[in-house]
């Protein structure tokens, strides 16, 4: 496997999100990643008890924004040779993909996470996606 290094495009994983990036730093056990754009829109619900809704806190999760830096592990970053995306066609496409894995099957899981991601569509991802 090729080696990772400060300058290098790389494709992340963090906070059950995927993203494209670029190592701006590397901090021991962890690079420093400028977000260039998003590979896998971040689940929402609780980890830790996935496809539960009662008594568990449902978590909300944005996609991180363009050019926001992540702290992630090391073994969490892979070297990136492909054309990274244009940072709001790849928010766009991965709302796109995860809303379409949601509806696929009607479970009491999806259906609240479906609502949530909606949600963030109309109060947060709406203004990035107009460029304002």
């Amino acid at each position: 496997m090729k080696k990772v290094d400060v300058g290098d495009f790389v494709k992340a994983h963090y906070h059950s999100g995927t993203y494209y990036g670029k190592v701006i730093e590397d901090r021991g056990d962890r690079f420093l990643v400028e977000v260039l754009a998003v590979a896998k829109h971040p689940m929402q619900g609780d980890l830790h008890n996935l496809d539960k809704t009662e008594n568990v806190f449902f978590h909300e999760r944005k996609a991180l924004s363009h050019h926001e830096k992540m702290n992630v592990k090391k073994a969490a970053v892979h070297p990136y040779e492909g054309e990274i995306p244009e940072y709001k066609e790849s928010l766009k496409q991965a709302i796109e993909t995860y809303r379409n894995k949601l509806e696929e099957k009607d479970t009491p899981y999806n259906r609240l996470a479906l609502q949530t991601l909606r949600r963030l569509e109309e109060e947060v991802y709406t203004k990035i996606l107009k460029g304002s």
